[in-house]
């Protein structure tokens, strides 16, 4: 036997030295050298057309985009019955609103981020919400940049006018913002504070902080993302008319209830940590009440890509109903509305969508990064609405031939699911939120195979100039 060769590693082989007994390796005929020719150059056409194919996919991506980045590109909206009104973050800040007809009536930009919300009890086009600013200046409120100014802010959508409520300014900008807040009365706001883990009420006159909980009380901190830097990701609070508060722990994958006097009930808790099945690193919960069919949870389910709704029965929960399409990506909120309508912001399929308690979509608007929406008139969040168990909701679990908003008409979004399929969705999800706001799944598909044609060039060329001068290259394992 002649000398083992290693396994699984690549050979260069000299192909110009011949033998008394062999000819050289090299030598090629001139028909075989025009036949490796032609294919060398039906290779190269090849990969020239997919390179340009996924360019042209890619600039078409961008030039059609719809944008929010400015109230000009704003898209008109369907119209519909009362003002819609969305947040975004990251991409562009902004909150937006449309009149009935699906005309602009409202846009705002000055703030970083826009997060949770509500319309103002009582009136007819005002709101509150919470905003972020990134401060980049050192400063007596900023020792190291960069540094985030929170605020809840009152503004009246038909006159512009904007006040402050309460605002803070936190230490760094990573997991630093407030994403939610609930009015309690005239003085006292319930806020949702992700950079310390907490939820507090504080009298908005004063400043002063009424009452506290903080998830180091009962959560260890080995769990959940990384502490202290974003352990819980508290990205949602909600007062009950009973006195509860629900609190959304978004990195240990749970909707917790608490008392205000006796801390965590355990035993509502919905979800639990890992638990993938149940929730998957949620936002916005909404409760509701046993009055309106619940107890019962209706949550953005946002890395499983997907809304659910969780129905009480005894110490525990039921998954009652659940939906998503072939475009639903990384949904943020979700709100069940008088009409038995769910709404819903898409965050990273960048569009509102209103779906029918017989699932379908019966109206949408493209957003170019939504977090929080709301539908005036109906009560604050899913406040009108009843339970997908009452309603008799038909659950659904992905695209519908014919549905021309649920992405399934587009060949290019149709494979790029098929290939991101297998991925884990948080990858998939980050790459989106850190690409460009044009940027979706199909882009990404566009852009890899660009990016695999180009390298597979390279390598082929690399490959003929070696066997052009006498190298070839060949595994350790051949046939003889």
């Amino acid at each position: 036997m002649g000398p083992q060769r290693p396994f699984g590693r690549l050979c260069i082989v000299n192909r110009s030295h011949a033998t008394p007994s062999a000819p050289s390796l090299n030598t090629r005929s001139p028909n075989l050298d025009h036949v490796l020719q032609h294919r060398r150059r039906t290779v190269r056409l090849v990969l020239a057309a997919a390179i340009v194919l996924s360019i042209a996919l890619l600039a078409h991506g961008a030039a059609t985009a719809p944008t929010t980045a400015s109230a000009e590109s704003v898209p008109e909206a369907p119209p519909r019955e009362n003002v819609t009104v969305v947040t975004e973050s990251a991409k562009h800040g902004t909150i937006i609103a449309w009149r009935p007809d699906g005309s602009l009536l409202y846009y705002d930009d000055a703030h970083t981020k826009y997060f949770d919300v509500d319309p103002v009890s009582g009136t007819r086009y005002t709101v509150e919400y919470v905003a972020t600013d990134t401060v980049h200046t050192r400063g007596p409120t900023c020792a190291s940049p960069p540094c985030v100014r929170n605020v809840v802010e009152r503004a009246n959508l038909s006159t512009g006018h904007v006040e402050t409520v309460y605002a803070r300014y936190d230490r760094h900008e990573r997991a630093g913002e407030w994403h939610d807040h609930v009015r309690i009365d005239d003085r006292h706001v319930l806020i949702a504070d992700i950079i310390d883990d907490q939820v507090f009420v504080v009298n908005t006159e004063t400043g002063f902080v009424t009452w506290l909980w903080d998830a180091q009380t009962d959560f260890p901190v080995a769990g959940g993302g990384p502490y202290p830097d974003d352990w819980t990701h508290l990205n949602d609070v909600e007062r009950l008319e009973d006195g509860r508060v629900m609190v959304s722990l978004r990195n240990q994958d749970q909707v917790v209830f608490l008392d205000r006097e006796t801390g965590l009930l355990e035993n509502w808790t919905l979800g639990s940590e890992d638990d993938h099945d149940v929730l998957h690193e949620q936002h916005n919960p909404d409760y509701i009440p046993g009055e309106r069919g619940g107890p019962a949870v209706l949550v953005a389910d946002s890395e499983n890509g997907r809304v659910v709704e969780y129905q009480r029965q005894g110490e525990g929960w039921r998954r009652t109903w659940e939906w998503r399409d072939g475009r639903l990506q990384w949904p943020r909120d979700a709100d069940r509305l008088a009409n038995g309508n769910t709404l819903i912001a898409d965050t990273h399929g960048k569009r509102l969508i209103e779906v029918a308690p017989n699932g379908s979509v019966v109206w949408s608007v493209p957003v170019s990064h939504p977090y929080d929406v709301e539908r005036l008139g109906t009560g604050g969040e899913s406040a009108g609405g009843e339970s997908a168990r009452r309603l008799g909701l038909e659950s659904r679990t992905g695209a519908t031939a014919g549905d021309d908003d649920g992405g399934g008409s587009d060949p290019l979004a149709v494979v790029a699911d098929l290939v991101t399929a297998p991925l884990p969705s948080r990858w998939v999800n980050a790459a989106i939120y850190l690409a460009p706001v044009w940027m979706g799944r199909p882009q990404f598909f566009a852009a890899g195979v660009g990016l695999l044609a180009v390298l597979a060039w390279i390598g082929l060329e690399l490959s003929w100039r070696l066997e052009d001068v006498g190298f070839g290259i060949r595994w350790p394992v051949y046939r003889k």
